[in-house]
């Protein structure tokens, strides 16, 4: 099992960086873009604002999954830091699964909802089906569900998987 659990986190961890690492390039290199075209070419590209908006949406949900995989998102420790060990544990393990509740819910069969109704709504600009743009919700719900279940694993055995990315 716990073999099992390490392949899949190290290769979440990799695909979640490397897709979070393209995006990134790619609003980077289209902003750039943007700037020549507007102020040296005096006649900017119109659908690079569209679409960098839409890899920045993306870019923050591949983030979140990525940073509960590899458990640095924000977090205020102030009171898991004051309990006794045993008391902590069990407040991670609640904590970890209201997260899981929470991306099931409302991140996974939410996000669905709202892919699946503006899947006939279009982009203005680039005319794109909006649906596209939201169906990263319920992708990265998938991706935080497998991170949460890994970490309660990790939470109730005490067994922490390494942190590598390496596939």
């Amino acid at each position: 099992m716990l073999e099992t659990l390490t392949k899949i986190k190290k290769g979440m961890n990799f695909v979640l960086s490397r897709i979070a690492a393209v995006l990134l390039s790619a609003m980077t290199l289209l902003v750039l873009y943007q700037v020549f075209t507007r102020y040296v070419l005096n006649s900017p590209a119109a659908f690079t604002e569209e679409v960098v908006r839409y890899l920045l949406i993306w870019t923050g949900f591949i983030g979140a999954a990525y940073a509960f995989s590899t458990r640095q998102h924000m977090a205020l420790v102030i009171v898991r830091d004051k309990v006794s060990p045993g008391a902590k544990k069990g407040l991670m393990v609640f904590v970890d699964a209201l997260i899981l509740l929470f991306a099931v819910f409302v991140v996974i069969i939410g996000g669905t909802k709202l892919a699946l109704s503006a899947v006939h709504e279009y982009s203005a600009l680039l005319g794109i089906s909006r649906g596209l743009v939201y169906a990263m919700a319920p992708v990265a719900g998938v991706f935080i569900v497998l991170a949460q279940v890994i970490n309660l694993y990790e939470d109730v055995t005490g067994n922490v998987i390494e942190e590598g990315e390496e596939a």
